[in-house]
Order: structure tokens, then sequence, then C-alpha cells
């Protein structure tokens, strides 16, 4: 507790307020070309010489605020014409320092690479970026002040780069098809330039980007002098055709093991106007996604996972405001089961997790005068489990009904990066299933500097009544204000949630009833010393009360500091206590129990990963002052690239527990704890080839066993503490619980847009009541476990109709 107030005092003594001066913003001027360059990578066409120069990028990293030496120099000439805007980089260095690692599109890899940011409405609140790396890699993505990178967004664009005995070059070539802007007559981009040499991780922009200051669009240039330039139409068909065949040995009657099937649909792109854009997609088929990475829950909430279907990820910025959207409700994570109808004696035969996707459609975008506007939706399938009786006989009932999903966000920017919204979704079900809405207004105000803040947001919740759930109305508020810009940052939050309140049908939300509070200052030091290049150190307290009936529920307290050396490594040290608390979740009937005092302190290491081999890991111990409880986290990773195309790495996480206490189970109406100890295990490989900038082949493979072996039994009483368990025994609440997964992907994008990708798929799991000691054998068991193969083939082709009606022409 001494180090923990000591930190947080010293913490308050030395950070200091930083004034902001404005920095002019620098302007470079866009010229109009009547004969379009050829992109190739050699600047030698003459359409090139008379543009003018953006040059003497400043350093954001490692040191803030350098200015490029002429030796290393960037220069970058813009050009327009009707069709396109082109861009030339010539970036300075010694040929043997260019570092070119080969990966899939969409990743950086350990290659330099150089890269164009545009805010086409010049409102310091959304960008479009296009980035090359020095091995001809693509990567784009798209920027805003709600969901920051968005780098799951995609465009088709052209680019090639070389290789010279000055260094390397880029040029590009982005359709107006890909970008949207106003239809004024005369107008100015904002504009930025990045160019990032990995060999030593330093990172330089042409517009300076301040780290002291909140926010990356807003720090940009200006890229004036376009004219007459008109949004083309941009209606784009993304048409697939795929097959998947799958094999699980159910080795049930009227079951078939091996399971064909063939699909077809479309993703389509519709430019409304020049500032909204329709997506739409036609049965899609997500089997070529990555698997989620399943693990054995002992909480009382559920755990989130990544979303990882590109869809339901691009260009979803305004559907995240508020957070209110989990994408994987949509099919993947279904919130309704209603199995009432089974029996204990019941047999389930198959029960579907993942729910057909019937179609999905967003229409989004930005008028000129800011008003963002996002409407969305989507439909599932109805999802049937099939059950057989102890006579052999067999029925289906509807585990999840048809579904329909909406999404409506109203977003209006305003001065000083600044803005107000309003979000409604609501999801509808087929039948005598709920349904239910929930509605937010929001806001987001700064000053002129974008240094001091106030935002907030009110929320309600409605959930109509059915079999299971009641008619109900809920609320929420949540207001944060504080400095967010500058050496010295801190913040005050508070979050209010009432009985009711219930976003989670289409939201990620664990639980309501609470008024939280917290603090968090910050002291972030950006110019390096002696023997470091970044310093960042803060402190949090968090304080929860129950709204009803107000009683008290956690207290915490969060510092930490976070150090970049010299060398590019980096170490981070963070530490919490939390008070002993009362918990009203864990005994999963609503009764309190009085968890622990518990201490956590960490310590993380990441290398400079521009080496070939590199590795780092953390050193995690908590301990809980209830029966000498710790546990410990050991994690270790390393990779190793042996060439621009191969690379391999290894992650091993080892957390043991001992005497850990938590809920495991109920005698009658009576909540049962247990004393415990626990080993978790996880091994994660990757590896990757990578034929070419437009062909390679990626392999995952991961083992995940985790584990509960009981030693004592426990009545939860009245007061929230433990007694002993008298009651009759308790049976299968050991777990031993394993899950095998080999994801295997080639991919070759064989026309810009158009991609041909064949993936393999491996996945096992078990959920046993009884222990498998070492982890050999668990290994062992779960590859000779039943296994769930599948090979999908997939060709997605681009079909822009620009282009088609050129070649009728």
């Amino acid at each position: 507790m001494k180090f923990i107030f000591t930190s947080l005092i010293l913490a308050l003594c030395v950070t200091t307020a930083l004034a902001q001066n404005a920095q002019p913003k620098k302007k470079v001027q866009v010229q109009r070309t009547s004969t379009s360059p050829k992109i190739d990578g050699f600047l030698d066409d003459a359409v090139w010489n008379a543009a003018p120069i953006a040059t003497d990028f400043i350093e954001l990293r490692p040191v803030p605020g350098r200015v490029e030496t002429k030796e290393g120099r960037t220069e970058v000439k813009f050009l327009y014409d009707d069709y396109a805007i082109y861009v030339s980089a010539r970036m300075y260095d010694k040929p043997d320092s260019v570092v070119h690692e080969l990966v899939s599109r969409d990743q950086i890899g350990n290659a330099d690479f150089v890269g164009v940011v545009f805010d086409t409405f010049l409102d310091g609140v959304n960008g479009y970026g296009f980035f090359v790396t020095a091995a001809g890699v693509q990567f784009d993505a798209k920027y805003s002040l709600i969901a920051g990178e968005d780098e799951s967004w995609n465009a088709v664009w052209e680019s090639e780069v070389t290789i010279d005995d000055k260094g390397w070059t880029a040029e590009i070539k982005i359709p107006y098809s890909a970008l949207r802007f106003s239809s004024k007559d005369i107008q100015n981009w904002g504009m930025n330039i990045t160019r990032k040499r990995t060999g030593t991780n330093r990172q330089t922009f042409w517009n300076f980007v301040d780290p002291k200051v909140d926010g990356f669009v807003n720090q940009s240039g200006v890229l004036e002098g376009f004219k007459s330039i008109k949004a083309p139409l941009r209606l784009s068909f993304s048409p697939y055709v795929s097959t998947l065949i799958s094999h699980y040995p159910y080795n049930t009657p009227g079951v078939k093991n091996t399971q064909a099937t063939i699909n077809g649909g479309m993703d389509v792109k519709y430019g409304i106007n020049q500032s909204f854009t329709l997506d739409m997609t036609l049965i899609p088929d997500f089997g070529q996604v990555q698997s989620d990475y399943r693990v054995l829950n002992l909480t009382p909430f559920e755990v989130k996972f990544n979303e990882n279907r590109q869809f339901f990820t691009e260009g979803t910025e305004l559907f995240n405001k508020g957070d209110l959207f989990y994408s994987k409700r949509i099919g993947s994570i279904p919130s309704y089961f209603n199995k009432s109808e089974l029996k204990s004696t019941d047999k389930v035969i198959k029960d579907p997790q993942e729910g057909k996707v019937l179609n999905a459609t967003k229409i989004s975008g930005r008028t000129a005068k800011g008003l963002g506007i996002g409407v969305f939706n989507a439909i599932t399938n109805n999802m049937y489990t099939e059950v057989e009786d102890l006579a052999g006989n067999r029925s289906k009932f509807e585990s999840q009904p048809l579904t329909n999903y909406n999404i409506f966000v109203l977003d209006q920017t305003l001065k000083n990066n600044s803005s107000i919204s309003v979000i409604n979704t609501n999801v509808l079900r087929q039948g005598s299933a709920y349904d239910a809405n929930v509605s937010a207004a929001l806001f987001n105000f700064n000053d002129k500097k974008n240094a001091y803040f106030i935002d907030g947001a009110g929320k309600m919740s409605y959930v109509t009544a059915d079999p299971i759930k009641e008619n109900r109305n809920g609320y929420s508020y949540q207001f944060q204000l504080g400095k967010k810009s500058g050496t010295f940052t801190f913040n005050y939050e508070q979050e209010f949630a009432d009985t009711k309140f219930d976003p989670s049908d289409m939201g990620f939300y664990t639980n309501n009833n609470f008024l939280d509070q917290s603090i968090n200052i910050a002291y972030n030091k950006y110019k390096p010393g002696k023997w470091y290049n970044s310093i960042q150190a803060w402190t949090e307290i968090e304080y929860s009360r129950r709204f009803k009936p107000g009683d008290f529920q956690s207290l915490g307290i969060f510092p930490g500091v976070y150090v970049q050396f010299k060398n590019q490594w980096s170490a981070e040290l963070n530490a919490n206590w939390l008070a002993e608390s009362n918990d009203f979740y864990e005994s999963r009937n609503g009764q309190v129990y009085k968890a622990p005092e518990s201490y956590r302190l960490a310590i993380y290491v990441n290398p400079n990963r521009a080496k070939a081999y590199n590795f780092g890991g953390n050193i995690v111990r908590i301990k809980r002052a209830m029966f000498d409880g710790v546990s410990y986290n050991y994690y270790f990773f390393q990779n190793y690239r042996v060439s621009d195309k191969l690379a391999f790495g290894l992650d091993l996480n080892f957390n043991p527990s001992y005497n850990f206490v938590n809920w495991v189970g109920f005698n009658g109406a009576q909540s049962v704890f247990s004393r415990y100890d626990r080993n978790t295990v996880e091994n994660t490989m990757d590896a990757k080839y990578s034929f070419s900038n437009k062909m390679g082949i990626r392999l995952g493979v991961r083992h995940y066993w985790s584990d509960r072996r009981n030693k004592e039994f426990y009545a939860l009483n009245n007061a929230g503490g433990l007694n002993a368990y008298t009651g009759p025994a308790l049976q299968n609440v050991d777990r031993n619980y394993n899950v095998f997964n080999i994801d295997l992907a080639y991919s070759w994008v064989f026309s810009p847009g158009s991609e041909l990708s064949i993936t393999y798929k491996d996945a096992a799991e078990t959920n046993d009541k009884f222990l498998t000691k070492r982890y050999s054998r668990n290994f062992d068991n779960i590859l000779s476990s039943p296994q769930n193969n599948s090979l999908s083939i997939k060709i997605l082709y681009y079909i822009d109709y620009l282009n088609l009606v050129k070649k009728k022409g």
C-alpha cells in the first residue's frame, strides 16, 4: 500500500501541464495532368517533373520534432486527372538498409513503408490511408476519431515499388472510386504522408504529428488545388463460388460423417452519391474465417471473442459508437436459446452454435457539413437442435428463430473535433420469441487546442416479454471529463446502469445495477533521454457501488509505468490492489460473496522486432488473502525470420493457480464454492511463406489445456462468507478441457480485388469431468479424440462497373 500511494503522490508532484502551441499546417499543391503516369515504380515519366515536392519530413519516433537528414530525405509528389490521384515517392537510403519482408496484403511485417492519408472533407475527423512497403505489399485503412485505425477496410488501387542505388521508390494510383469527397468545384483535402524505416524503428511525417496532442487525422497538412473533380459511379460486384467438404465422426445412424456443400453469393458496393456507400453481402460464406480461440471459462460471464469476418469489421466505425454493437451476435454467437422443451433423458444429436447469415447490408457516409449517417441490417436463418429420446425417436426444436438485426446512427461533427450522436439498435425475432431495442444519445466536446474534453452518453433499453424474459425498460448513462493532450493527462469517469438495463441482444454486456467511478492520471515523456526513448506512467483508482440498494461493490488501485529503451526494447511494470469486495455474481443466484483482498504484480518485456530473431514475454503474480491463494502467469514468445519469404513464431503460456476459491455448483438452492488448483497451458505456433506480394500460405496451430482440481467444498452463508460444506458430495465438478486447432490457408490475389483461397481446418474439443494429469497425456488425448476436418475452396472475382463500360466501349 505504501508503494502504491507513494507512486500516486510522485506522479502528481512531477507532472506539469504543457501549453499547446498551435503549429501552422504544411501545404502542397496537387497538379492536374492530361497524361496518366505509368504505375511501374520508376519515376521517369515526364509528367512528374514539374509537380511540387512535399519534403522535410519530421520525426515522430524515436525523437519527436527532429527533421530528417538530406541523405535520408523523403520526396513525394501528387498528380490528378478526371479518374484518379497519383503519388510518387522517393525514399533516399542505403540500398542494403532497406528492409523488405514479403507478407500477405494488409500486413506490414518487417519492412520499410511509405503511406499517404487523405482527409477528403478537411474536417480532421475521418481519413483514408494507402500504404505500400518496400516489398510492394499494399496496406490500406480507414481512420476516425471513433474507431482509430480500421485496418479491415479495403479498397482497390494500384502500386509498384523499386529498390535502386539511391534507396527505393513507390508509385501509386488511387481511383476516385476508392474515396469519398465533396462535389465542390474547387476543394482542398487534409493530407499527411508517413515513412517508416523499420531497421532503425524511425517514423517520420510530412506534417508533424505531435505525440502530446490527441488524435492523428486532425494533425494533417493540406493538399491544395483540386479543380472540377467529380466522384464517378462507384459500383462493383464481387461474386464468389465456394465448396466446403467437412468430416466429423458422428458414427450415428442417419447422420453423415462427411458432408459436402457448394455455395455461391455476392458482395456489392454501390456509391449512392459522392458521400454515401451501400455495402451488401448476399448469402455470405465465412467458412474461411480464422477459428475462435476457445477457453475454459470459470467466470459467471461469457467470453468475448474477436470478430474475424471482414464484412462486420470493415467500415463499421459509425455502428460501434456507444459500445452497443457486438457483431459476433449475428450468426456466430446467438444470444437466444430456448431449450426448455428438452428432458433430462434426451440426448442432443446436433446443436449448431452458428446461425447462417442470409444477407447483410450497410449504408454509411458523411455529408459535406459533417453529418454521418449509418444504416445496418442483417438477417440470420433459423437454427434447430436435434435430440433423441430414450426410445430412439428423434425430433427437432427451434433453438434460434429467424432474426433481423438493425442499427441506425446519426453523428454530427462539430468544431474542435467534437460531435453529437444518436444511435438505435433493435433485434426482431420471428414468432413468440422476445425482441430487444436500445437507444442512445452521445456527445463529445473538445476545446480549441484539443487538450480538454467532456463526453458522455445516455442509453435506454427495452425488451419485450416472452416465456423467458419479462417486458422491461432499463437506463444507463456515462460521462467523463479531463485533459487528453500534453505531457500530463487526467480524466474522471462515472458510469451508471439500473437493474433492468440490458443491451446484450446486440451488444456485449456482462451485468447491470452499478454506479462506477474512476480517476486516471498519466505522465508521458516523449523526448528521449540518455537511456530511453519514451516513458509513460499512470495511476487509476476505481470505485463501484450497486445502484440498488446502494451497497459497496469494489475498490481498486492500478499504477503502472512503460519505458522504451534506446535499443528499441521496451518494458512495462504494472500492479493493482483490490480491496475485499462484495461480489453479487460469482454465486450465480444473486447472493453476496465476500471476495478476498488481492494483489497483482506484472512485468512485460518486448524486443526490437526488426531483428531476425526476437523474443519476449511476461511474468505475472496474483496473491489472494483467502487460503493463501496464489497464481502465476509465465508467457514467452519468439519469432524467427528465416528470409523475407519464410518466418516462424511460437507462443508458450503457462498459468498455474493454487488454492483459488470460486463457485462450483448448487446443492438445491444453496450455492457451493470450492478451493481448487488449476493449470492452464496454451501453445500456439504459426508460420508463413510468401511466394510473392500477391500469393502466400499461412499456418496456425494451437493447443489449449486447462483443468480444475477441487480440493475442499464450502457453503456460501448469508453474510457472504464460506462455511464447511456438509451436504451430499457434488458429482462431476472437476474439469479437464482441451482444444486443438489447425488453420492452414493459401491465398492468391490474381487480379486487383480478386482472390483464390484454399483453407484447411482441423478442430477438436474435449470437456471432461475427470482429470488427466500431465500435459503430454492431454495432448495425446486431444489428438486421438474426434476431429472436425474441413476443406474450403473459394474464388472471388472483383468486377468494376466502370471497367465493364470501358471494355464495352
